[in-house]
């Protein structure tokens, strides 16, 4: 949780320059999903042609699972060289896939700890002030859990800040701040629908969660073209998964609920974009045209730098004796003509 916490004072800076600038805590979280989606996206897309790579080596290892089934360390031997030859990392998908989902841990302790990580207060004053909230009656049971200790002190803020005398008045100045931008359209964030009355809107909160989680899965599976192929325990889980997200919306501050509806909608979007521009059949496409473009420059390459015929050294051994024979037929017909002439040159003369 240290690790996390440490995460979530980076982005916490984010947060809070969302809510300075916005002076609402929806809209600012609704700004501050966005940049933390585009700051993720470059890693997206790496899994995304990994996802491709791998798809395209599939019909290969395939083939090399089938020939060196018996004998694993062949078959890893000869995998390790289609990946060299190939140009392709089999660990390359982690990474893109596990530091996401825990730098969005992160982001989560940014937003149900604002005062820790998003005001930058000290810890050892939000505990001091945690611990003495619990010993007031009428408000200590709302803190008695202390996971969401520090969104109650928000919460309750107006009637505790005369006992809040740990905290230096800017950051009493800010908590109140933070406390004022909580109402978005009339929903007080803060509160919690478990505890609110049915009439409440609070209640929209766990709807809206429950509704957006199944909406992005249903549309998510048909784009990727498997809906009809889920069948079984996997089915059960894409309905339990998003009614067990609406009962923790239902359990726990609005305002985690609502980060979980604005991260959820803004992920359906980006799962768009990614399977409209970046699928696995067209990186797939991509990769292997590149792939063909570069072994044409590379043949390319080579024949520029060919040695001709000539110059080749059995050429030029070939191309010397046929030189030195010309040479040698010229030379003879040089020195027979010279002979002719001679001889008429010294018969005349004799003659004469």
């Amino acid at each position: 949780m240290q690790i996390l916490n440490w995460i979530g004072s980076i982005f916490g800076y984010l947060l809070w320059f969302c809510f300075e600038f916005t002076k609402n805590y929806g809209i600012a979280l609704v700004l501050f999903t966005l940049v933390i989606k585009a700051i993720f996206f470059p890693l997206s897309i790496k899994q995304q042609k990994s996802m491709a790579q791998s798809a395209r080596l599939s019909g290969k290892q395939k083939e090399l699972q089938q020939k060196y089934g018996n004998d694993k360390a062949k078959m890893n031997e000869e995998l390790q060289k289609l990946y060299q030859k190939e140009g392709v990392n089999p660990m390359g998908g982690c990474l893109p896939t596990i530091l996401p989902l825990f730098l969005l841990m992160g982001v989560y302790c940014a937003v149900v700890n604002p005062l820790q990580n998003t005001l930058h207060i000290a810890y050892s004053k939000i505990q001091e002030a945690l611990n003495l909230m619990t010993q007031l009656p009428g408000v200590g049971g709302a803190f008695g859990s202390g996971y969401y200790g520090e969104l109650e002190i928000v919460r309750h803020f107006p009637s505790l800040k005369d006992s809040l005398t740990m905290f230096t008045p800017e950051e009493l100045s800010n908590i109140q701040m933070f406390h004022d931008g909580f109402n978005v359209l009339g929903l007080d964030l803060l509160g919690t629908p478990s505890t609110a009355p049915f009439n409440s809107f609070l209640w929209l909160i766990p709807v809206l969660c429950l509704v957006s989680s199944l909406v992005t899965q249903f549309f998510t599976m048909k784009m990727q073209g498997n809906a009809q192929q889920t069948q079984g325990c996997m089915k059960v889980m894409l309905i339990v998964m998003p009614l067990f997200s609406a009962y923790i919306a239902y359990s726990v501050p609005a305002a985690v609920g609502a980060y979980w509806i604005v991260n959820t909608v803004l992920s359906f979007v980006q799962t768009f974009v990614m399977m409209k521009y970046y699928n696995a059949d067209l990186m797939t496409a991509r990769e292997e045209t590149a792939r063909i473009a570069l072994r044409a420059q590379e043949e390319a390459s080579l024949k520029r730098f060919e040695v001709p015929l000539q110059l080749q050294p059995g050429r030029q051994e070939k191309s010397g004796e046929k030189q030195q024979k010309q040479g040698g037929q010229q030379s003879g017909k040089k020195k027979k003509k010279s002979n002719s002439g001679g001889s008429d040159y010294m018969g005349s003369k004799k003659n004469g």
